[in-house]
């Protein structure tokens, strides 16, 4: 039987993945409970940045709807930890709003496991039915991006409209446990803070086997030519569905960590803004490679972080010129560019070698 060798580049990835894991878990060492709360809540930007690049990245589908998917997921744990707050009475704004008992689709989140599964159906059934109809009636490119516009608006207009039930624009807070454990504890932070950076890595091995399987070649072939692949007996809108529900259900599973670390969710997280932010992190981490876009979330929204620290009245202005950097002269993002200078480093050592053998004369 013979043994499979690893290349030395990829020896060196893989060591790079290594590194990358040891620093995130021993962040808790490094960084005080506030700067971990942050790092926390990037991770699971970073999150949605992974299952976006799979739709976009390696599918060629410019989704501007992310932000709903990932709002589900947040609600649905965001009603979880409101039940368990109130005691099994009625959250305090539906009293405001004159709701007598318990709404019927609000009960099956009493229970952690059933609020963990609809975090993830709910977005996943969601991209499924959209998907769908978009991808079986051929709707691609710039239509399939206004569909998802749409998606956003009139979702955030029903979760605003819905006050009752969903606590209009102030969206659902007031919640301090989870399953017992105050969220306000530095230990428990710190749990959640691990469980996140778990999360990520598990996420990132499952999209990196998908992406390196049979399933994510036909994936590719369709963002390089559709038609191709329709012509040589695939069936482009079956793989268009599968892997827009599976980077659906990715941005729901980010949505409820996220309400963990942040504790609140509101239908402004939900709005075409956020959806095209997180497009940003994807395009400038670097589309198509996933480490990119992991990379990409973190970097970018631990800048904006920054800036708005360091200059209040102008970190908008620092964003907006990062932005436009990175658009104009790293097209191909932050891992891009990193792979042009190695690209350039093994040709001049591949020149160099050349001139050695084959003097000039």
């Amino acid at each position: 039987m013979r043994m499979r060798t690893l290349s030395p580049q990829r020896i060196w990835i893989l060591i790079g993945y290594a590194a990358a894991a040891a620093a995130l878990f021993s962040a808790p060492l490094f960084v005080s409970d506030f700067r971990l709360n942050l790092l926390a809540k990037f991770l699971a930007f970073a999150i949605v940045a992974l299952g976006l690049d799979l739709i976009w990245g390696f599918t060629g589908i410019l989704s501007l709807g992310h932000g709903v998917f990932f709002g589900l997921g947040a609600y649905a744990m965001a009603m979880h930890l409101k039940l368990q707050a109130s005691g099994g009475k009625l959250p305090d704004f539906m009293g405001w709003s004159g709701v007598k008992e318990m709404p019927w689709f609000w009960l099956p989140f009493e229970s952690f496991g059933a609020a963990i599964a609809l975090g993830i159906l709910l977005p996943a059934v969601l991209a499924l039915i959209l998907g769908s109809f978009t991808f079986r009636n051929r709707i691609r490119g710039v239509y399939f991006t206004i569909l998802t516009q749409a998606l956003v608006v009139i979702t955030v207009t029903l979760f605003i409209g819905q006050q009752a039930f969903t606590g209009g624009t102030n969206g659902i807070t007031g919640y301090g446990k989870l399953l017992g454990y105050s969220l306000g504890s530095p230990d428990t932070k710190r749990a959640l803070y691990f469980i996140t950076a778990a999360v990520l890595i598990l996420v990132f091995i499952g999209c990196r086997y998908l992406v390196g399987s049979r399933f994510g070649k036909v994936l590719r072939a369709i963002r390089d030519g559709e038609n191709r692949v329709r012509f040589i007996g695939y069936n482009p809108a079956m793989y268009q569905m599968v892997v827009f529900t599976i980077s659906a259900a990715i941005a729901g599973l980010a949505g409820m960590l996220f309400v963990l670390h942040v504790g609140i969710i509101s239908p402004s997280m939900m709005g075409i803004v956020p959806s095209i932010e997180m497009v940003l992190w994807v395009a400038i981490g670097g589309r198509g490679t996933l480490i990119g876009a992991a990379l990409g979330a973190i970097v970018m929204n631990w800048a904006k972080s920054t800036f708005s620290e360091t200059y209040p009245d102008g970190w908008l202005f620092f964003m907006g010129l990062l932005f436009v950097v990175v658009v104009v002269f790293l097209p191909k993002g932050i891992v891009g560019l990193v792979s042009q200078i190695r690209l350039r480093k093994r040709r001049s050592g591949a020149e160099h070698e050349e001139g050695i053998r084959y003097p000039a004369v």
